[in-house]
């Protein structure tokens, strides 16, 4: 089967979610963190973590990946590790770590191989303890293929002008400082797990400030357009090792001063002003845009109580009174703060990345 039937397949499914979610959006009872509690509960099926209980039923690395740290911190331990084993299991069968796998069992990826999916599962793997010694040979022929397929072997970068997919798959970037942080925390973890290196020669924290550091804020990517993007300027610090905390304090200003942070933080950019998007965007213009991303707001949120404890703390609040509101806990939300929706998607909602938002209380 071709990536092409999974994203008609896959997009029909969506689309008939969307159109559920729009008449009879599903609610929770109780208090913000009770809905959060039902809705973490309900993402997993018995069987692994899914992105969502509407939308994406299904596992995505990325995302999975996101909240690893906070569902073990909730005591998920043994439900991280029967996901990463359904996964993994995935991955072998069909020898490639992708973005997603589909609620069939299909591993695939969406538009294209994406740089972060690698980086995402081994970083889950680390943090959770997942006995992965005996699979260490699949691993690092993964690695091995990830170094071949994204890296300059000579700057240790992203390769330039090199279209892949990423967390903000529906723009076209280049060599963006988001994938960089992921060769950075992929570099720290194999080292960690004492897996295949080949990036051993290379200071990635040196690459990201030499590359991206504008001063002020770090550029999305290598091409250094004067606007701030939200991705570029949390997942330095999450993923690639900078931990000065005035370099910090500065690119989370630029973040707000920017207006990402409105009315819900966080927005990729504050427009699409200069950024090519792929042609699947026309059917959900500005939803990698000016949108407010609920996956985002959380992890920025962490790093804005190490600078600004008041700041966070008013952001939060913010999102409880959005969970109370709406009963559940959203994807996406337009630049006015309602929930996202173009004529053939609807935001979804029971999202797993609610349990970022327990670990921020």
């Amino acid at each position: 089967m071709t990536h092409a039937y999974f994203y008609v397949t896959q997009g029909l499914r969506i689309i008939a979610s969307s159109i559920k979610n729009r008449i009879r959006p599903k609610e929770y009872k109780g208090s913000t963190r009770e809905i959060c509690i039902q809705i973490v509960d309900e993402c997993f099926n018995g069987r692994f973590f899914q992105t969502s209980t509407t939308n994406f039923p299904q596992f995505w690395t990325r995302d999975f990946g996101w909240c690893t740290f906070s569902l073990l911190k909730l005591g998920h331990h043994k439900k991280v590790h029967q996901t990463l084993r359904y996964a993994i299991n995935r991955f072998k069968q069909y020898n490639e770590v992708t973005t997603t796998i589909t609620p069939s069992g299909r591993p695939f990826d969406f538009p294209l191989p994406a740089v972060d999916s690698l980086p995402w599962l081994i970083h889950s793997i680390r943090l959770s303890k997942f006995p992965y010694y005996e699979q260490r040979a699949f691993y690092n022929a993964q690695i091995k293929k990830f170094f071949r397929s994204f890296i300059d072997k000579q700057t240790g970068l992203v390769k330039e002008n090199l279209h892949v997919s990423s967390m903000k798959d529906f723009a076209v970037r280049n060599s963006s400082c988001y994938d960089n942080s992921m060769a950075a925390m992929l570099a720290n973890d194999v080292s960690m797990l004492k897996l295949d290196n080949p990036f051993s020669k290379f200071d990635y924290k040196k690459i990201l400030i030499d590359n991206f550091w504008q001063g002020e804020y770090f550029y999305d990517d290598l091409s250094h357009k004067e606007y701030v993007a939200g991705d570029a300027n949390v997942f330095p610090f999450l993923c690639g090792g900078i931990t000065d905390t005035e370099i910090m304090r500065k690119a989370l200003n630029s973040i707000m001063e920017a207006g990402l942070s409105e009315p819900y933080p966080l927005k990729y950019t504050k427009d699409r002003e200069g950024i090519k998007f792929i042609f699947q965007e026309l059917f959900m213009r500005d939803y990698e845009s000016d949108a407010c991303w609920m996956h985002m707001g959380p992890l920025f949120v962490k790093l804005l109580k190490e600078v600004d404890a008041k700041k966070a703390d008013e952001y939060t609040k913010r999102y409880t009174k959005l969970i109370k509101e709406h009963k559940n806990y959203l994807e996406v939300l337009d630049k006015s703060g309602k929930p996202f929706w173009s004529p053939l998607y609807y935001c979804d909602r029971g999202m797993l990345w609610a349990a970022n938002y327990l670990t921020l209380e």
